[in-house]
């Protein structure tokens, strides 16, 4: 995994590689978070890999190190009402943009996770990037551990909806709940299930 960056460096004669990926796709409620992550390997972080196939532990732990050994690290969120406005793919694009626009040092080259944005920057899309690449692996860590928290943190403002069990995502407890309380201000109205409530008022 780490093999592949080190090749695009030397391909490429370049310094500073940014991995980015993006965590909250499917979610019924809460935001796209986006990280870009220039990072160099350390033995520490032998066990990254895409956050997917990671504990919950293993994410929180890994992200640790992670921030401890990244060159720089930028975070960029798209909010439910934005993600209403644009659809969740231009969403995504606008949370990547923003996470390599909140890094401290400007990259040489990007490699994302099975997308392309609107940057200057050269950029390389990758499929599958977050199993292939150790920066856009490390990526998916940060966004989803970062995603994790804001729907933690909506937990507490929000209780009856369980957001900390399921993160948003439109698991059978999260639909039953959605029906019982009704639409919060941080569902996405477009996407279908919390439509159908809101046109419907059922599922």
């Amino acid at each position: 995994m780490n093999g592949h960056d080190n090749n695009i460096k030397l391909k490429h004669n370049i310094n500073f590689i940014a991995g980015i990926d993006e965590a909250g796709r499917g979610p019924l409620a809460g935001p796209v978070v986006a990280a870009a992550v220039i990072i160099d390997y350390h033995p520490e972080l032998i066990k990254v890999n895409d956050s997917k196939k990671l504990t919950k532990k293993n994410r929180k732990d890994l992200a640790i190190l992670i921030k401890k050994h990244a060159k720089s690290i930028g975070i960029g969120v798209v909010s439910a009402q934005e993600i209403d406005l644009y659809n969740i793919k231009v969403a995504s694009q606008i949370a990547m943009e923003r996470a390599v626009s909140n890094l401290t040092i400007k990259p040489n080259m990007l490699l994302i996770d099975f997308e392309h944005i609107n940057s200057n920057i050269s950029q390389i899309s990758i499929t599958k990037g977050d199993m292939t690449s150790f920066s856009i692996a490390c990526a998916s860590i940060i966004a989803k551990t970062y995603r994790d928290k804001l729907m933690e943190d909506y937990d507490t403002k929000y209780p009856m909806y369980e957001f900390s069990k399921h993160m948003g995502y439109p698991t059978k407890r999260h639909l039953e709940l959605l029906k019982i309380h009704g639409v919060s201000e941080i569902h996405r109205k477009t996407f279908k299930p919390v439509k159908n409530i809101l046109e419907k008022g059922d599922l």
